[in-house]
This record gives structure tokens, sequence and C-alpha cells, in this order.
């Protein structure tokens, strides 16, 4: 990387910046086109970053770039926690991309509070959760990506574990995951217990402690949009049959219960049983939809 700017080792994110804009490889046959900047919208409330301001970034001798996507809707709660979770990882390559989706509290100023230190941040309307990661997994320039919400953190060094396995294991599409915590409606962190039963069920990990390579999105494709719920099942489920699926023995990040998928979990465990259909035959998906419908019955999980 020429022409490298160092402006600021307090985070990770402002430790490996360059003038140099990413030359952005095409191939016939990637499903999606990358891209630095989203088109322009005319319901775009606000944008910045580094990026706006000439600064960008890509991967040097050793040191491959990890994209992070945020997405948020009125999440001033949880935000900032989410963004230092990512800004104070010990490794110094990385890339932090955050779609908004017009909030309407406090978020917005604390994107801009951190202005310096977020590559790209858009806030505008979007057609849902689908939609506004494929928002952010176009505008990566990474070759790790990872996935965090607004109400989530990474644990501590969670970065470095990734890279390591990234750089043992290097084959072209390669999931990475490890261990997730979670904190309770009543704000206990505890360990959370992992699907260990079948792919059929659902994905025996958590999305906020799994990094994909980028090639396994230009293989495989960006988010099903009309997924509004197991959208992250369905997206990992498309590389059983070619790529590896690698764990760390290691507490990736931490996510709180009471996300989308806990407040509609039947609706969830119906997209579920689609998936698992399309992917391992009508038995299979109707025999993970019913021990799932047994265990929410059994344990009153809401």
């Amino acid at each position: 990387m020429s022409n490298v700017l160092f402006r600021n080792s307090k985070y990770s994110t402002t430790k490996l910046l360059s003038t140099n804009i990413p030359i952005i490889e095409k191939s016939s046959h990637d499903k999606y086109q990358s891209i630095n900047f989203l088109p322009e919208n005319k319901q775009r409330l606000a944008e910045g970053g580094l990026r706006l301001s000439g600064s960008f970034k890509s991967s040097v001798d050793g040191k491959p770039l990890v994209s992070i996507v945020t997405i948020v809707y009125n999440g001033q709660e949880h935000i900032e926690e989410t963004i230092l979770s990512v800004l104070n990882q010990n490794y110094d390559n990385v890339e932090y991309i955050i779609i908004d989706g017009g909030s309407a509290d406090n978020t917005l100023n604390i994107l801009r509070k951190y202005d310096n230190s977020i590559d790209y941040w858009v806030s505008e309307g979007d057609s849902g959760i689908s939609d506004a990661f494929n928002k952010g997994i176009r505008c990566c320039s990474g070759e790790i990506i990872g996935l965090i919400n607004a109400d989530d953190y990474y644990e501590a060094d969670s970065f470095s574990s990734i890279v390591s396995s990234y750089i043992e294991n290097e084959k072209t599409e390669n999931v990475f995951f490890g261990n997730t915590n979670k904190i309770t409606v009543n704000g206990r962190k505890e360990v959370k217990n992992d699907n260990n039963i079948s792919w059929c069920i659902s994905v025996p990990f958590s999305h906020c402690s799994s990094f994909v390579t980028k090639s396994y999105y230009k293989k495989y494709g960006l988010f099903d949009t009309k997924y509004r719920i197991g959208m992250d099942v369905e997206l990992l489920m498309r590389g059983l049959k070619s790529s590896n699926y690698i764990k760390l023995e290691k507490f990736i990040a931490t996510q709180r219960d009471g996300g989308v998928s806990d407040r509609n979990r039947l609706e969830g465990y119906k997209e579920y049983r689609e998936i698992a259909i399309k992917h391992f035959g009508v038995v299979s998906g109707y025999l993970g939809y019913l021990l799932k419908v047994l265990v929410f019955y059994k344990n009153k999980v809401f």
C-alpha cells in the first residue's frame, strides 16, 4: 500500500490509511459488484466517514483487511458500545462500514462523533435488514467480512484470532466462527448455547460471531431480501457442499437477547423450515421445524 497515512494509533481503523482509491476487480462470475460509495439517493439524510475525506484501505503483506458492517435503526442506546468494540480491537487493518436506516433518535450524532474513525456511513431508508446488510457488504474492500448489529459487540482481540485462522487455513470460500456470549433481558451476561444438533434446524453458531470471506459472497451472492428473519441462515447454508466452516475456540462476540428473531420466533421458524427444505429436502425441513416448535413451547421462549 503506497501513500500510507498514519492518522491515529489509538483505533484499529485509523492505523493504515491510504490516499489510493481501491481498484475494484470485476469478474463475470461474481454474484454482485463491489462499490466504494453507495449511489446517490434523494432520500439520504446524511453520510460521512474517512472515505469522504479521501482516505481508503486495502490489504497489505501479512495484514489482510478486515471489513466490519453494522446496520442500525434508532439504536442510540447501544450503538456507541458496538462502535468502540470495533475501534478498540488490537488488529490494525480494519475497515468499518455503518448503514443506518434513517434513524430519528440520537444515532446520527453518535456516528458523527466517530466520523474520523468510521470508514463510511450512510443514513437513508431501506427495504429491511437484508437490504441494509447488502448495502454494507457491497461497500466492503476487505478479504474478511464480519457483521455486527447495533445492540451487540465484539469481545477483545477477536479480529486477531480470526485473521490468524484465515492465514492458516487460506481457501477462497471460508466461514470462520467462534463462541458467543449473550446478555439476557435481565442484564446478565451468559454463554449462549448454539444449536449443535443439525444444520436443518439452524446454523450451529451465531451470526455475530462469524466472519465470511469476501470470495464466499462473490461466489454465493448476498442476502436474499425475501427473508425477514432467517436471511443469515439461508446465506450460510449455500456453501455447505464446497466451503470450509472453521471453528475457533474463542468467544468472538456478545449478543443481546430481544432482537428481531427473538421477538418473532415462530415466524422465524417458518422461514427456517422453508430454508431447510430448500437445502436439505422436505423431510429434513419439516422435522427441523417441528423440533424448533416443540422446544419453543417447552421452554416458553419469547
